[in-house]
């Protein structure tokens, strides 16, 4: 009875099972991964902004790529803005995901090197190619108290470095891009200045990054995990059931056809008797 799974149509069936099963359980344990490094990557940020802040310079040096073990790390920067080489970084949006630009002023260190400072962000001039409305920098010496950042590349953010913008205007934040309009050496990575605020709340500091959500990205491989292991449930379920229909199929057609000879007689062969109307009986005469 179960010849029928050499059919074409079950075998198909069967092959796109099998296909289906590892596919779903890899897509399980990407997302199982993905969950993985949510988890990991708020315990780095919850641990680099509880620490206590170090000054940048201990943490970076010109050319230095900021690891990923220092992202979000507290560090403290004194110095005095160049205002002059300030720059803004377009299509960058706000807490409440208006769009604008992050305005990147250099913080000339003691020692005269600099270091990169994301003073936060401001609402972009009515046209795009035109210097947005900048709040001036802090005269004199100041101290910044921020959380380091790597360089931003195309291939980490998404965000493509366009060519022939305007001037003093940029599409990614990167230490070497700086240090070659500058000229001097500029360290590696950026601060995001969360301390001292701003007056007036412009440029608006960015906000903390979410450390507590974790997303559903163990629901989700959970979920592919159980149509991984519904496959085979499923398809088992679907042959019992041709089983059982092919089984029901041969029954009614033997029970059609009776286990008598077609006339309607006796199983031995002898004709029935017929019966008058007082309830005598009579048999009928054989033909000679």
């Amino acid at each position: 009875m179960y010849r029928f799974l050499l059919s074409r149509q079950w075998v198909i069936l069967t092959l796109i099972g099998l296909v289906l099963i590892p596919v779903m359980i890899e897509l399980g344990f990407w997302q199982f991964h993905r969950h993985e490094r949510r988890v990991a990557q708020n315990a780095l940020i919850a641990d680099n902004l509880e620490a206590a802040p170090v000054p940048v310079e201990e943490l970076s040096s010109p050319g230095h790529v900021v690891p990923r073990a220092d992202y979000w790390r507290r560090v403290t920067a004194t110095g005095t803005f160049d205002t002059a080489h300030e720059v803004v970084v377009r299509r960058r949006t706000s807490s409440d995901d208006r769009v604008g630009a992050h305005v990147l002023t250099p913080l000339v260190l003691k020692d005269g090197r600099i270091v990169l400072v994301n003073r936060g962000w401001v609402p972009g001039a009515a046209n795009q190619r035109d210097y947005p409305d900048v709040p001036p920098a802090p005269k004199g010496e100041v101290t910044v108290v921020g959380r380091l950042k790597a360089d931003e590349t195309t291939g980490a953010s998404g965000i493509k470095d366009l060519k022939g913008l305007p001037d003093r205007q940029v599409m990614l934040i990167s230490s070497r891009q700086q240090a070659e309009l500058i000229g001097r050496e500029v360290l590696g990575g950026y601060v995001e200045q969360t301390e001292p605020a701003e007056p007036g709340g412009s440029p608006e500091q960015i906000p903390t990054p979410d450390h507590d959500s974790i997303g559903a990205h163990m629901a989700y491989a959970v979920q592919w995990w159980l149509f991984a292991a519904g496959v085979p449930v499923g398809w088992f379920v679907l042959v019992r059931r041709e089983k059982r229909d092919r089984e029901n199929g041969t029954t009614d057609g033997t029970t059609a056809t009776g286990d008598g000879d077609g006339d309607g007689g006796e199983p031995d062969g002898t004709a029935p008797e017929a019966t008058r109307e007082d309830g005598g009986a009579i048999r009928a005469a054989s033909p000679r």
